[in-house]
């Protein structure tokens, strides 16, 4: 099947000798729509019929127009070596399209952050299990509130295993005793499994996400943790220049001074 894709209109004669000669012809095609026809097909997009030639053609297997939802669209198919493809999203509500859209959008980004980096970690909380158990051996080395700050980010890390047993309706001390002891033995790749409600291999399982996701993921969650406690350092110090300590929260008992 033959078939011309036009931004603009065509006339009633240029019809009937294209379909004299089974040319299928689609018209008024948006802009974006015909550059990733390009793309897709290999063809190129012409703005002068004289300066059409063969090399400007493209290639596809099938062409077909159907009808879906009470709408006529049409397919294009079978390319050689297609440089964009669109993915036709069905739902039986507006609300599930629009999850649906979500889910697929989340999907290629992570597929593209995998690729722009070229690695990845085992997912199920594995990770941030593998970061907590670092940081914990870490705060060894200092003393104080110091440590205290580190262990505190180490546990942080943990909320996103813990929450995931949560969200499984499973017993998130339970599941954080085997994660931690996994851990322990050096199983870096175990993690939470949802589905079975056990520590498992998740890269064995293919579950596993883009590095790049989670460092950024960590660095900006501390940046903005950094953030909240600059701005209550802020706060205090203010208060403190007006010449009295920060105030009680509602319901303290008052142990005397100025406030």
């Amino acid at each position: 099947m033959r078939c011309a894709f036009l931004s603009e209109g065509v006339d009633d004669i240029a019809q009937h000798y294209l379909a004299k000669k089974g040319i299928m012809c689609a018209r008024r095609i948006k802009k974006s729509d015909m550059e990733k026809l390009s793309r897709a097909t290999g063809g190129k997009i012409v703005s002068n019929i004289k300066d059409l030639n063969e090399s400007d053609l493209g290639y596809a297997g099938v062409v077909e127009e159907k009808k879906i939802s009470g709408e006529q669209m049409i397919f294009v198919r079978s390319c050689k070596n297609p440089k964009a493809v669109s993915i036709l999203i069905r739902g039986g509500t507006e609300h599930v399209v629009d999850e649906v859209e979500r889910a697929i959008d989340d999907a290629l980004g992570a597929v593209r952050s995998a690729l722009e980096l070229g690695k990845i970690v085992a997912g199920g909380g594995a990770p941030e299990e593998v970061v907590a158990k670092n940081v914990r051996q870490f705060a060894q080395s200092y003393s104080g509130r110091e440590q205290l700050a580190i262990l505190a980010f180490a546990d942080a890390m943990e909320i996103i295993p813990k929450t995931l047993a949560e969200n499984a309706g499973l017993d998130p001390i339970d599941i954080m005793a085997e994660l931690r002891s996994a851990h322990e033995e050096d199983k870096i790749d175990y993690g939470v499994d949802v589905y079975s409600g056990k520590i498992v291999n998740m890269k064995a399982k293919g579950v596993v996400e883009p590095l790049k996701t989670k460092t950024q993921a960590i660095k900006s969650a501390a940046e903005a943790a950094e953030m909240i406690l600059r701005i209550d350092d802020i706060i205090s110090a203010s208060r403190l220049e007006r010449g009295g300590a920060p105030r009680m929260p509602p319901g303290m008992p008052d142990m005397g001074g100025e406030y």
